[in-house]
């Protein structure tokens, strides 16, 4: 899955949402679970994820959403399995990249 943020730095709580298509309160339960979800709180409460935040976010969505582990056996893969990390790291990149060429092939098709 891939997914653009606009450059900021940081996002609410309704832009991943949206973006995750999920709601607020599996990120908020999510956040409880997951010692690696810890987005700053402003002074009205109002959660504001970093960049850093999102990244966690989207592996914790790949290890259960995507390839359906438990909470706890997603727990446990972030905790101890450095190396399943950086390959879902490397999936995300490529992902974007296939994206940006089929833009790019959609734009070619458009001018011919």
């Amino acid at each position: 899955m891939h997914i653009e943020f606009p450059d900021k730095l940081y996002y609410s709580i309704g832009e991943i949402a949206s973006a995750f298509n999920v709601n607020t309160s599996l990120i908020r339960f999510w956040e409880k679970e997951f010692d690696i979800l810890t987005p700053r709180k402003n002074k009205k409460g109002n959660r504001c994820f970093s960049k850093k935040d999102i990244e966690n976010f989207k592996l914790i969505y790949h290890l259960v959403k995507e390839r359906g582990y438990t909470l706890e056996g997603a727990r446990h893969i972030i905790d101890t399995n450095q190396k399943l990390i950086k390959e879902v790291s490397v999936i995300h990149r490529l992902e974007a990249v296939r994206a940006e060429l089929v833009r790019l092939k959609d734009q070619f098709e458009d001018i011919s």
